[in-house]
This record gives structure tokens, sequence and C-alpha cells, in this order.
């Protein structure tokens, strides 16, 4: 990669071997989080140590947590201060990229009644935050936006909150557990109603350190007041960092790739299942539970993929991979449409618009949609791609290159250190021409 961040990857060739990807990126963040509210010790291995999850490591110790980095990074030792031992940190908290980040934080400050201030890179501060800040007013806390409803986030301290049961209008994990992690400070029960499933690492990790949390169908629901006692965590590998060599291996003729330890939480396989109606060749081995969570090693082989509609119900457990999946249908045969998916428009980039711009550059017919986008498949060409600093759009483009006539070359592909730090030497090694 250049100093600039840009990638170029050569056309061709196929993915071999076995690859294990670094942790799940939303279960590290919480992993910190939680580890940082509990009372004791939380030993974190296998945690995701990208520039997101610094963010919050960063929040976190500069509002008082000792956060140990050992065995190279494959261990954290979180120290604790219980439910309300955060201190007021004196500068501005920089969240970087990290929409994770500063949604579940704001649930947290809010609750916690300490002053603060979130913020966060270009990207960050053009992404909407009234979806979280709506629900935690409604519990008593007092955030301020910008004016069009953007970072920076500014908390105002003493007011107490109460719980209130909250309709969520658009699927969200991130938004359902601000509400929930604002609810361990609340008097009373606080419970999401979610419109569709989205994924419950909160409340698993949350259970896991001695919370009640009650689930019945789409409610999630606790009681505030509730102390969490820290226990060890182990992070299983990243479903969404998986995804994109699982369709690499898919489109890439004479593949075959041994992904190990993938996590394989129901609320996070959309991916898989879409991948699977298309027909790709996804074997899920040695099925097994870590630290509370569904695992699994998933061997791929080369499949001839089709179009498909993709089931809506699907797309909350997609949401974050369909820049790879759109790279799926562009290399299927036929016509693959997406609907249902207008949150893909408040990412990192927009990327919708983003994907389509690329594919059309590589002579890809598209159509887009408020919420959603149609793809014919067809040949690839090489061509150069805007990722507008979007870390999956820039991967998606390089697993691209296995399908096209000529060289990728994108821009932006320094963000890819966001989410995936170690994407471009596992992704050589396995035979990505980069």
């Amino acid at each position: 990669m250049s100093e600039a961040g840009q990638l170029t990857v050569a056309p061709g060739g196929a993915l071999h071997g076995t690859v294990q990807v670094p942790g799940d990126k939303s279960i590290s963040h919480r992993a910190v989080m939680l580890g940082a509210l509990a009372d004791g010790v939380t030993e974190v291995r296998d945690c995701l140590l990208g520039e997101d999850v610094r963010s919050t490591m960063g929040a976190f110790r500069a509002m008082g947590i000792e956060i140990e980095e050992l065995e190279g990074g494959r261990l954290l030792r979180v120290h604790g201060r219980g439910l309300r031992g955060l201190r007021a940190p004196t500068a501005e908290l920089d969240m970087g990229n990290s929409g994770t980040s500063i949604r579940l934080l704001s649930g947290i400050l809010a609750g916690h009644g300490i002053p603060a201030t979130l913020s966060g890179d270009d990207s960050l501060r053009r992404r909407p935050m009234r979806r979280v800040t709506e629900p935690l007013g409604r519990m008593g806390a007092h955030i301020h936006t910008a004016a069009n409803g953007t970072p920076p986030l500014v908390i105002e301290s003493g007011h107490p909150l109460k719980a209130i049961t909250f309709e969520m209008p658009v699927a969200s994990a991130q938004v359902k557990s601000a509400v929930l992690l604002a609810g361990l400070f609340a008097e009373g029960e606080t419970a999401v109603i979610e419109p569709a499933p989205t994924r419950d690492h909160t409340e698993r990790m949350l259970t896991g350190c001695g919370v009640e949390v009650s689930v019945d169908g789409p409610r999630v629901a606790l009681r505030g007041g509730q102390r969490l006692t820290a226990c060890p965590i182990t992070v299983p590998a990243d479903l969404s960092s998986a995804a994109f060599f699982i369709v690499g291996a898919s489109i890439a003729p004479g593949s075959e790739l041994l992904l190990s330890n993938v996590g394989v939480n129901p609320t996070r396989t959309g991916v898989l299942s879409i991948l699977e109606a298309m027909g790709a060749r996804i074997e899920r081995l040695n099925p097994r539970s870590i630290g509370g969570e569904p695992v699994a090693d998933l061997r791929v082989s080369a499949a001839d993929l089709r179009g498909i509609e993709v089931d809506p119900a699907l797309v909350p457990l997609a949401i974050d991979e369909f820049p790879i999946l759109f790279i799926a249908a562009a290399c299927a045969r036929g016509v693959t449409r997406v609907r249902g998916a207008e949150e893909l428009r408040h990412k990192e980039s927009d990327r919708i618009a983003t994907m389509a711009a690329g594919l059309g550059a590589a002579g890809i017919q598209v159509e887009t949609f408020d919420d959603g986008i149609e793809i014919h498949g067809g040949a690839l060409t090489g061509t150069r791609v805007d990722s507008h600093g979007d870390h999956r759009i820039a991967m998606s483009f390089a697993i691209a290159a296995l399908r096209a006539s000529g060289p990728m070359v994108i821009d932006g592909a320094a963000t890819i250190a966001t989410s995936f730090p170690t994407f471009a030497p596992l992704a050589r090694a396995a035979g990505l021409r980069l």
C-alpha cells in the first residue's frame, strides 16, 4: 500500500490454505466497554486491536480505566471500576471512524452522568446520531448534536435516567445496545422492541457478566442498577472480516479455503444464508462454543454463483457484509436485487452509491434505489475505485480483482486498518495478488 493509502491488486489468482482472521470487532468493542463497567479484572483474549477498537480503548483510558496489552496484544486486561467508577474526561473523546464506539458510549455516558464530548474524523462527523440521542433523551439524558444531528455529541451531567420501552423504527444493534447500556443506570426496567432481529452480542455478554436480561421474541429488557462481574472473554474470529475471504474463494475458480474459529452467531449469519442461496459451497466444520458465542471452521470452495432476490428478512443480519456481497453479485449469473437496505446509505460512506460507482466503472450494469441496488452479473474490468475512506469498500474491490481482467487500483485504502489491520498479509498469503 502506498503512503497515500492507494492499494493496487493484480488480476486473477485463486485462494488456498487456512486463514484465521482477527477477532470480531463488535465483540471486541463490547468486551472493553463491559470490562470497564464491571467489578474486577476482565481478561480478553484475541481482541481485535484495529483502529476502531483502539478508539474505544483510548476513551476508557481517558476516563480512568487501566487496560494492559499483554502477550503481543493477544491478551487484554481491563481493570474495571464498577458501574459508576468512570471519571469525567478532561478533553474531547476522539472516536476516530468508529460508529460503534460513539453510539454505545453515548448510552454509557448518558447513564453514568459525567460530562463528555464525543467526536471523530470527518466521516464519523457526517453520520446520523439522532437515532441514538432521541431515545436517550426520552430517558432523561441531555445530549446535544450538531444542527443536522451529527457529531460532536455533548453530554451534560446531572440528569438521572428513567427506564423506557423503546420501539425501534429501524433495526440497529448499535441503537439497541446504547439504550440497554443506558438502562443499566436507569430507574426501572428498560425494554427495546426490535422490528427485525439484530446482532445480540450485548445481551449475551451482559448475561455472562451476571446481568439478568429478559429476551421475549423481539423484546429485550433489563432492570437498572444491576452490577457487572468481571469474567474471561475469548473473542471469536470476525465473520464480517471472514466474508471477504468467503466471497473470494467462492468467485475465484480453483479456490478452496479453510477459515478457522469463525463466529457464527445466528444474528450475524445472514451473509452465509445469502451466499448459500446464490449457490456458494460453504461447509461448517467442528461447531462449538467459545465464551457463549457459537463458532465453527468454514471450508469454502469455488462455485458457480447465480443472482437472487435477497430475502428482506436477511438484510439486517448481513448489513455490514453487503459491499462484498455486491462483488459476489457482480460475479454471479443473472440479476441480484437488494431492497430494504436504506441503512447502507448511512455507514462510513453511502455504500449503495459508492459500490454502484465502483462496479459501474468496472463494467457492471447496476441500478440503485433509495433502499437498495440491482446488479447484473457480468465481466469485471480493471479500474480505479475511490473507496471514500470506507474500509469495507476498499477490501471488497481488492477481492474483486480475483475476477477482473485488469488491475484494481483502490484509493483511500488506508482505512482498512480500522477493522482489519492484517488484511493485506493474510490475503497475500492466501493468493491475492497485492
